[in-house]
């Protein structure tokens, strides 16, 4: 853990220099977010109040349940190789790219700057992969929160504090966003306030009155899926300053908080590396027999790369940058800081017995009990510290609901040129209604269906992303290696993933089988999916073939 960490920030403090540099980063230039500036959408932040809003938008369940996944599965050493790599060659120049091409764009999304660069038909083609990859992380992250808001562990119900907790938690973000933006009140002294509060309602949520937390343990899983869906619902639509910027703020205070308990743990709590390292029979893992190429890059996910930081970079956090230097903290600096959450979540795995019951259980509950472990060693009550690891988690993945449920209302409205008042209102409406119906028509552990998709339909747009930012860079007359070697290396894995998707289904249809709901969705989708890229590299091909340049 030591090594991986040391080589992360080696490669923020080395290669993101060399990023700066290559992207020619101007502290001079005028940002979109400035010129604006209208108070909705386009808000300049500060460069560290940015750094924990984006970080805690892109960084959600992904660097911690695909970790621990592939951790299980292929043993921890593969898993720790490719987030330290990843992260640092692939994943950081992805956002880093994403978030300089939308500021040099007045901040369009990266379908637009595919639009300009490539053709109008790529655009159509790459905003309705981004919407579907959008729905995507949306059923995977609402149906988990839901699960962990029903938790029992130990013969306790600690998911209905958590979501008290949660509740509480949004309302301080309200009003934490009131104070700043109204009030004028200094960051320094918000902090002051507002972060002491958060770890009060930690506490609170679990030792509310019984009547209140009955309350909240009577929805089903299903009835918190429609909540969550309406709480995304509003979020998407309100100011940036209300609730997505200071809740994000807060959220990354969160992780920042988590990322600390497990340093703790990890040098400080005498634990060993109990987990084998190499989980293998021949390249296949020993445990479920899945393969491990290209498996572990599409499993791992946003801990070493993710195609959807591609669309906050360029969606919200493009809006807010003060000044083009800010690019290297908040989008290749958030990258690293993933990677770091993505190595200590693989922790909570690695000092686990083979045969231990916990890693039975959901990948939320054994992070959130391995997190409770190391809070345990500064003398955290165990129970205190779960709720705070579980409610943690959440506040993740809130982060990312609320901020996708906004972009995809941004790329429905761009995908269909809907202008007039109340567009918004409507494209979020439609946004969130394929999900519902997922949601509602899964019976239990809908994120389990949803995840292989998710995990490939997110690698895959990362690979269309560092194709477009590879062809703005060949337009501009500069070398686009730096981009373009990644691209090649993710797509090959991401389009052998979709294939060994597909090949299940299409057998069953050939010799006749039946296929049951869930694997009919994952057919028809990872078929459009597959159909959407080739039609995007297609078209991308043409234009570099035609030599298209800059007029």
């Amino acid at each position: 853990m030591a090594v991986g960490l040391a080589l992360l920030l080696a490669g923020y403090i080395f290669y993101g220099r060399f990023l700066s540099r290559y992207f020619r980063l101007d502290p001079n230039a005028c940002t979109p977010a400035v010129e604006v500036n209208d108070g909705v959408d386009y808000v300049p932040a500060k460069g560290g109040f940015l750094l924990g809003q984006h970080f805690s938008a892109i960084a959600a369940a992904g660097p911690i349940v695909g970790p621990i996944l592939a951790g299980i599965w292929f043993g921890w050493l593969p898993a720790v190789i490719w987030i330290v790599i990843g992260s640092i060659f692939i994943g950081g120049v992805h956002d880093f790219g994403a978030l300089v091409a939308s500021i040099r764009h007045k901040a369009l999304s990266i379908g637009e700057i595919v639009k300009q660069h490539i053709s109008k038909t790529a655009f159509l083609l790459f905003l309705l992969f981004i919407w579907l990859t959008l729905i995507y992380v949306i059923i995977a992250f609402t149906d988990i929160t839901a699960g962990t808001f029903k938790t029992i562990l130990a013969d306790e119900a600690f998911g209905p504090g958590v979501a008290a907790s949660s509740v509480l938690y949004l309302l301080l973000g309200v009003a934490m966003g009131v104070c700043l933006y109204k009030f004028k009140m200094p960051l320094w002294l918000a902090t002051t306030i507002f972060i002491p509060l958060v770890l009060f309602v930690v506490w609170l949520g679990p030792h509310l009155p019984s009547s209140i937390l009955s309350t909240f343990a009577a929805p089903s899983v299903k009835t918190w899926d429609v909540i969550l869906l309406g709480y995304c619902f509003i979020a998407a639509v309100v100011p940036m300053w209300l609730l997505l910027q200071p809740r994000g703020y807060l959220g990354g205070c969160f992780l920042y908080g988590t990322i600390l308990a497990c340093l703790i743990g990890v040098f400080f709590g005498g634990y060993q590396a109990q987990y084998p390292a190499v989980n293998l029979a021949g390249l296949q893992s020993a445990l479920n027999g899945k393969p491990l190429m290209p498996l572990l890059f599409i499993t791992i996910a946003c801990g070493a790369i993710s195609g959807f930081h591609a669309i906050v970079a360029s969606g919200t956090t493009s809006k807010q940058i003060r000044c083009e230097p800010d690019v290297r903290t908040v989008g290749y600096g958030s990258m690293i800081l993933e990677g770091v959450v993505a190595l200590l979540a693989l922790s909570t795995v690695m000092f686990l017995l083979p045969n231990d019951e916990t890693l039975k259980k959901d990948p939320n509950l054994i992070y959130a009990t391995g997190i409770a472990r190391y809070m345990k060693l500064i003398g955290i009550d165990f129970q205190i510290a779960l709720s705070f690891a579980l409610l943690a988690f959440s506040t993740f993945v809130y982060d990312t609901l609320d901020v996708c449920t906004r972009l995809g209302r941004y790329v429905l409205q761009e995908l269909l040129g809907w202008k007039w008042k109340g567009s918004s209102l409507v494209a979020a409406f439609i946004t969130l209604l394929i999900p519902l119906g997922f949601l509602m028509a899964t019976k239990e552990k809908a994120y389990l269906v949803a995840w292989p998709v998710f995990g490939t339909s997110n690698q895959l747009l990362a690979s269309l992303t560092l194709l477009g930012i590879s062809v703005w860079l060949w337009r501009t007359g500069r070398n686009p290696l730096v981009t373009l070697i990644p691209m090649v290396f993710i797509m090959v894995m991401t389009f052998w993933s979709l294939v060994l998707l597909l090949i299940p289904g299409l057998k069953a249809v050939f010799t006749g089988q039946p296929l049951n709901l869930h694997e009919i969705v994952i057919v028809i989708t990872a078929g459009i999916l597959f159909i959407l890229a080739l039609c995007v590299i297609a078209v991308t091909a043409v234009t570099v073939a035609r030599g298209r340049s800059m007029s």
